[in-house]
């Protein structure tokens, strides 16, 4: 069967998460059933590289997606793009799968950008784009703080409790947090993380931002590994897949 490699971005507000869920509609049903013409009348099957939570954001998921049409891949990025609408759904980019390529385990690389809105007013063209904080913060001790959970750890003080990784050891290769004007931008890079690990790391920066805690901190936290002890999870809004990297490289339709 034809298998290709899908290139996504998505609104996550409407939806409950990538994955298919029995109650809800999930960005994983909508992409499917869009394939549904191509396969014989029957949904399309999708491997994805990461599976992210309710109203958290993609930019550039990715996913591997067997049907049973044989098409060009721009051919297919049309079609299903002809069928997803009026959702905020869009294949951006598609391309043959190379042969034993997985959308998830063949990764090297995920990409999460969170974005906080730092300024008293609420927003109005980014609503449910952003973290609304009020508050004044110290993106410099932020990032500050963040320079110090870089390598590999294990982040069990900084994954979800219904969290279904085996090893909480991952390795964080990028955690940067800057300023530009009233927003303050986090990005998160390693090859992969843990359940709601980049939102609480998100929220225990937090804590140093706001100046209640010190840039020493999140590094205590994180070796002692208990998650009562680290700051709030931080809203699914502001968070984004940015990108996923393969070696070699996705030649994207």
């Amino acid at each position: 069967m034809p298998r290709y490699a899908l290139l996504i971005e998505y609104d996550g507000a409407p939806f409950v998460g990538w994955q298919r869920q029995a109650d809800g509609l999930s960005v994983q049903a909508v992409i499917e059933d869009a394939t549904a013409p191509l396969n014989h009348g029957a949904p399309g099957t999708t491997i994805v590289a990461g599976r992210t939570d309710a109203g958290v954001h993609a930019e550039g998921q990715v996913a591997l997606l067997e049907v049973a049409a044989d098409l060009p891949p721009d051919r297919l990025r049309e079609a299903i793009n002809a069928r997803t609408r009026p959702h905020p759904v869009s294949v951006i980019g598609a391309a043959a799968a190379p042969e034993g390529w997985n959308a998830r385990f063949s990764a090297i690389r995920r990409s999460y950008r969170y974005r906080i809105l730092n300024r008293r007013a609420r927003p109005a063209l980014h609503a449910g784009r952003v973290w609304h904080v009020p508050a004044p913060l110290d993106a410099a001790a932020m990032h500050d703080a963040a320079q110090r959970l870089l390598g590999k750890h294990d982040f069990s003080a900084y994954r979800a409790a219904a969290c279904q990784a085996k090893d909480p050891n991952r390795t964080l290769d990028r955690l940067d947090v800057t300023r530009h004007g009233d927003e303050v931008a986090v990005i998160a890079e390693a090859r992969s993380f843990l359940h709601h690990q980049v939102r609480n790391l998100v929220g225990t920066l937090m804590q140093v931002g706001h100046g209640r805690r010190a840039v020493t901190w999140p590094r205590d936290v994180l070796d002692g590994r208990d998650r009562t002890k680290a700051g709030q999870t931080a809203p699914p809004d502001g968070l984004a897949l940015t990108a996923v990297g393969y070696d070699p490289p996705i030649d994207w339709r």
